[in-house]
């Protein structure tokens, strides 16, 4: 009950006919905040996209200035020296074929982000069902296959994020915590803009971001005037 009743006061306090400011969000949604863990902040970008074709697809990585204030674990698929640079990068789990034997028999998936050197895809391409469906799979556009293991382990542990649009032509990414302070929170919204719109297809037509909206894990949305994320991102350039 105590939960429903936070969540009806912090949706009272937001219009939902306004499109607000970008740091005036930010600074909504951390006031409003009301669980008793650092929630995430969370951006999501509607794009005038056609998701259903190869060319329109939204699809790559940004590294937030201030990172997203979350431990990411790290599974890392090689073998020889690339095992032994992704362990001193920090890689959480690493591992050539045993490693994808004992997920495709059911293994835990006790991490976040999968990296593989390019030998290790015919291995890792068959667990693609398992990895597929819960966004693991590593994949080139996205930095997570490479001979450079060790140097991927560093920059998504100090902050680089994945992003790619869904089959609605969403974008959904966390930009921070509640804990950050709002210039965090902006800085980093500012940076994850920039490469949505650096992003965009080609062949895409009409408005490229159509809607963008925040939310903490636990609070009500706020959608943001996409207008005012084209002068936050002129202002960063």
């Amino acid at each position: 009950m105590a939960k429903t009743k936070n969540t009806a006061r912090a949706s009272a306090e937001v219009d939902r006919e306004r499109l607000y400011e970008p740091a005036e969000a930010l600074g909504l949604v951390r006031r409003l905040a009301f669980a008793k863990f650092d929630e995430s902040i969370d951006a999501v970008f509607t794009l005038g996209i056609d998701a259903r074709k190869a060319d329109q697809l939204v699809r790559g990585t940004v590294s937030l200035p201030h990172g997203t204030g979350k431990t990411m674990r790290i599974a890392v698929f090689a073998d020889g020296e690339k095992a032994k640079e992704a362990e001193e990068a920090g890689a959480d789990i690493v591992g050539g074929k045993d490693l994808a034997d004992q997920i495709s028999a059911g293994g835990s998936l006790n991490f976040d982000l999968a990296i593989a050197t390019p030998d290790m895809m015919p291995v890792v391409g068959k667990l693609g069902p398992v990895l597929g469906p819960r966004g693991l799979m590593p994949n080139p556009k996205s930095g997570t296959v490479t001979q450079d293991v060790g140097k991927a382990v560093s920059e998504f542990k100090a902050g680089k994020v994945e992003y790619r649009n869904d089959r609605y032509g969403n974008v959904h990414v966390p930009v921070g915590r509640v804990s950050f302070e709002a210039e965090q929170l902006v800085d980093n919204l500012g940076a994850l803009s920039d490469e949505i719109m650096r992003a965009k297809p080609a062949v895409a037509k009409g408005r490229y971001i159509r809607k963008v909206a925040v939310s903490s894990t636990m609070g009500p949305g706020l959608r943001i005037d996409p207008a005012e994320i084209e002068l936050l991102v002129k202002e960063l350039r």
